[in-house]
């Protein structure tokens, strides 16, 4: 989640609606400008007892974000604790419950994206070898309950902590118990956005099967294949799912406005802290009429967070934000940019993809999307067969995507190669979560300890 690297002095005051709308005009770009932006989570664990460390404890969360100045990262404060880095490879961040998130730097291409990766990887383990830490790669904790989980110093997380039991009954969960990894990519014009933000909502199920890997809840197979998925269904209605108007006729950046504005707000950051606001309305801030600030105006900062607060399947901001995958090892970071940017960034992938969806009704896209947590690729596709019959064909597409783009390393490998662990499920006929319950139903004897040996980074 985001986490704030500066005060909110001297913040533009939000002129009216024509503004907030320029605020997705602004993130327009020209193709040569595009960028690729990866975030990946992860669980921190004690290696000794395999506990969740809080963040204040000796060898802790927060000896692990200090530990990780040694490499330039640069200590962000809240309250005087410190709560998140910055550095040339973008931030380092906390999630509720310790997961440990590098928010990457914005990158030219995927071989850039996965080194950054593996420095990040590099430099955490190095410090968690000193500490005793350790980093788990799956998308739900397989053994931990609520009540054993840690919660991290940072205001928005304690206002969120209350609200969420009030709108959902797997809030909490979401907040404490998951990791994911997501791609933030550009669009260079508001029909280039409404054509990506489409293509991403009707092939997030796909990917959320494809990356799916969170099968055990508090030790224990819990019959999904992507727990992490099912969570957000009863999170909060408000603020999650398909949105089916961007597949309606008109929409785009004046249509997102709207939504955003019907999104309750959580909080407002004013004076280095976070004023509780969950279930207001951003439209009444807008009139000044804000209960908890009377007669104060949001500023552009303000706007900028309360984005941040929605958690649709696909988040626009001054970029897109696909979030339908799993936590997961190292190569799995890398394959799930190498997926989008190979059916996003190049025209003729583009155009092929939104071919293969264009004809499913919103019905059909509900209804895939609510199957694959349970079934992942067994997911019955629209006018029949099943979600792994195109699943090949997603991935040729962005095959051909990449191989347009023709971003070579030094040793003149193009960026195709980052899709084989997506290729390697396709060939299987199995995704992780699936090897993982065949290994627990097997060689683990009904026993999820040893999950912590082979997802390990």
């Amino acid at each position: 989640m985001t986490t704030r690297t500066v005060s909110d002095s001297n913040a533009r005051v939000v002129g009216g609606r024509d503004q907030l709308i320029r605020y997705f005009a602004g993130g327009e770009k020209p193709i040569e400008r595009w960028r690729i932006g990866t975030e990946h989570e992860k669980f921190v664990y004690s290696v000794g007892d395999r506990h969740a460390p809080s963040w204040d404890e000796p060898g802790g969360i927060r000896d692990l974000l200090l530990g990780l100045t040694a490499y330039g990262w640069q200590p962000v404060e809240e309250n005087g604790k410190v709560i998140a880095l910055t550095g040339l490879d973008g931030s380092v961040s906390l999630e509720p419950a310790g997961q440990f998130e590098l928010s990457g730097a914005p990158l030219e291409n995927l071989h850039l994206t996965c080194a950054e990766t593996g420095r990040h990887l590099e430099q955490a383990k190095a410090i968690g070898d000193r500490l005793g830490l350790g980093f788990l790669g799956l998308g739900m904790w397989p053994d931990k309950a609520r009540d054993q989980l840690p919660v991290m110093p940072k205001g928005r997380y304690a206002i969120m902590r209350r609200h969420m039991p009030r709108v959902g009954g797997l809030g909490l969960d979401m907040m404490l118990r998951t990791c994911t990894i997501q791609v933030n990519l550009d669009y260079s014009s508001e029909a280039d956005m409404v054509k990506k933000f489409r293509v991403g909502l009707a092939l997030q199920p796909l990917a959320t099967a494809l990356f799916a890997n969170s099968p055990f809840t508090e030790g224990k197979p819990n019959g999904m294949l992507s727990f992490r998925s099912h969570i957000w269904s009863d999170t909060d209605p408000h603020r999650t799912g398909m949105l089916p108007f961007v597949f309606e006729d008109g929409f785009g950046y004046d249509r997102y406005v709207d939504y955003a504005l019907d999104v309750p707000m959580y909080f407002v950051y004013r004076d280095g802290r976070y004023i509780d606001a969950a279930g207001l309305s951003f439209r009444d801030f807008l009139k000044g009429d804000l209960s908890v600030l009377p007669g104060e105006l949001p500023t552009m900062e303000d706007w900028a967070d309360h984005l941040s607060t929605a958690f649709p399947e696909v988040r626009l901001k001054t970029f897109l934000e696909m979030r339908g995958a799993d936590g997961g090892p190292w190569n799995r970071i890398c394959a799930l940019p190498a997926l989008w940017v190979g059916l996003l960034y190049d025209q003729g992938a583009l155009d092929a993809a939104w071919d293969l969806v264009k004809r499913w009704s919103m019905d059909d896209r509900e209804a895939l999307r609510d199957a694959v947590p349970r079934l992942a690729l067994d997911a019955p596709l629209p006018g029949g067969g099943k979600l792994r019959d195109i699943a090949g064909a997603v991935l040729d597409i962005a095959h051909a995507g990449l191989a347009a783009r023709d971003r070579t390393d030094a040793g003149g490998a193009n960026e195709t190669g980052y899709l084989e662990p997506l290729r390697a499920v396709v060939r299987t006929g199995k995704v992780p979560a699936e090897l993982l319950l065949d290994r627990y139903h097997g060689a683990w004897d009904g026993d999820v300890a040893p999950v912590y040996d082979e997802m390990s980074f």
